[in-house]
């Protein structure tokens, strides 16, 4: 394996890392590639794991790898679940814990005996008004509720944003506004402050939450002024004694004692897993958030998970999906053809060419990588989904939902994915402010944990185990967009720059 990209050239004091090549460095690129390789081989595609070992330029051929391992995954549920069991032990295989003596030790020795003293629990009562407080969508300076926000869930629809199914299950969410009271509920999330999250929407409907997040004042400061203000109970870990000074985890360094706690609790927990970070701490906080998931169902047969899905990643999608892409790519514009002709191709590509057949149906597959998140940003999500779709086979509820592209600080940090999401709009897509997607998707959540109607419930049947991320997807129109988003991302920067001149 020749990669040399993603070099992690300082390993942490104790805690998660990669393994040190003979001359030192460690690579995040090595574990990519012998977790892809291993993923291949277990759907039978030996041929393409062959070639991940003369793979020289892997940062910028990782999405063809990605969309043969999810399109040999659809040949039936078996290969899909054997390709994700075989992902999640390549990569604990593929990763490393640095205890307090310097020792390199395998994850799930690191899990099994948590050095340290045990995490002590804070707890904060909010002090904000005790009855749940409505549900809404705030959206382009609106708080849509009841029959606007039905209203608005149609013309999501109608304009290709998201799933009808999505829709459905928040429709539902308008008609049961019991289900908000969730002082029944004892939910674990693992990134608590994440701008993604939903703990102030949590902190207003009474639930009882067991907050991970960095050790920083001005982190738990956040959390302390979002149960105050709300009617929820609020629980951190605390290093010593009970006192917010020491409160907070890191679970880079601290994930064995995360799941110790979490377990020492003795609560059934519907945990959370929204930690994010940039570059190749990403992949690594990944794998630290599944040590803790790995524990918790293991431990906890009626604990269930959640995740978001980013948009921008290979999926399956349903057939509606991939024809509503082929019908508007059928009456694309002629500057549109033109320019696919000229290009050979290289633009204004079709965006679901390809169809397999599943159950009956023939699905498409829309490929909406951006090159520049990098594969330690798609190996991390894709670990996720691995997760997901084992624990939901173990009889787990699992919401799983993709959410919308997002103008969120780490995006708009990034100057080629905040012009590429200016630009967005010219076809047909919509990019959505972070306080509309944190109000959709924990919507999307509490109906996961509510009904017996939604994939997440493992009661439901699924004709593919990918159901459970075709289904209630809210991608801001990249699956039934006419292009291949890769093949316009170009000219959507450059009419994002030209709009922000």
């Amino acid at each position: 394996m020749k990669s040399t990209h993603d070099l992690q050239l300082k390993s942490p004091v104790t805690g998660i890392l990669f393994p040190a090549r003979l001359d030192g460095r460690r690579s995040s690129a090595d574990a990519g590639l012998r977790v892809m390789a291993a993923v291949l081989r277990a759907q039978n595609q030996g041929k393409w794991a062959q070639q991940l070992d003369v793979e020289d330029h892997w940062r910028q051929h990782y999405p063809m790898y990605w969309r043969q391992m999810v399109a040999s995954a659809l040949a039936s549920p078996r290969v899909a679940l054997d390709g994700a069991t075989s992902g999640l032990q390549a990569l604990w295989l593929s990763l490393l814990w640095t205890n307090e003596r310097g020792q390199e030790i395998s994850l799930r020795a690191a899990l099994e005996l948590p050095e340290g003293k045990p995490f002590q629990t804070h707890t904060l009562r909010g002090t904000g008004a005790p009855s749940v407080q409505p549900w809404s969508v705030p959206y382009r300076g609106r708080q849509l509720q009841g029959q606007e926000l039905l209203l608005q869930l149609i013309r999501w629809v109608e304009s290709g944003v998201m799933e009808p199914s999505a829709a459905k299950a928040l429709g539902r969410c308008v008609r049961h506004p019991e289900w908000f009271d969730l002082s029944d509920r004892h939910i674990a999330l693992l990134g608590a402050g994440s701008e993604m999250g939903a703990l102030k929407w949590l902190m207003r409907w009474r639930a009882n939450v067991y907050a991970v997040d960095l050790p920083r004042p001005e982190v738990h400061s956040r959390l302390q002024d979002a149960c105050t203000m709300g009617n929820g109970t609020l629980h951190v870990p605390v290093r010593g004694s009970p006192g917010l000074d020491g409160a907070g985890a890191d679970l880079l360094q601290d994930a064995p004692r995360i799941a110790e706690w979490l377990l020492s609790l003795g609560k059934n927990l519907d945990l959370a897993c929204m930690a994010y970070a940039d570059g190749e701490r990403h992949l690594r906080l990944s794998a630290a958030m599944d040590m803790v998931t790995s524990a918790v169902v293991q431990a906890q047969p009626q604990s269930s998970l959640a995740y978001l899905a980013t948009p921008t990643d290979v999926f399956a999608v349903p057939p509606e999906a991939a024809d509503a892409s082929e019908w508007v790519y059928a009456r694309r514009s002629w500057g549109g053809r033109l320019a696919g002709a000229l290009s050979r191709g290289l633009w204004f590509a079709p965006n679901s060419p390809q169809r397999f057949e599943e159950s009956g149906r023939r699905l498409g597959l829309v490929d909406a990588l951006v090159v520049q998140q990098g594969p330690n940003y798609a190996l991390a999500k894709r670990l996720q989904q691995w997760r997901a779709l084992l624990a939901r086979s173990m009889g787990h509820r699992v919401s799983f939902n993709v959410a919308p592209a997002t103008r969120t600080r780490s995006v708009l940090s990034n100057r080629l994915l905040a012009a590429g999401f200016g630009g967005a709009g010219a076809f047909g897509l919509e990019v959505f402010e972070p306080e509309t997607t944190r109000a959709l998707m924990a919507g999307l959540w509490v109906h996961d944990l509510r009904t017996d109607r939604a994939p997440a419930d493992p009661a439901v049947g699924l004709g593919h185990p990918f159901e459970l991320f075709m289904d209630q997807a809210i991608h801001g129109g990249l699956w039934r967009m006419a292009y291949a988003p890769r093949s316009v991302l170009p000219l959507a920067v450059a009419s994002g720059w030209w709009k922000t001149r």
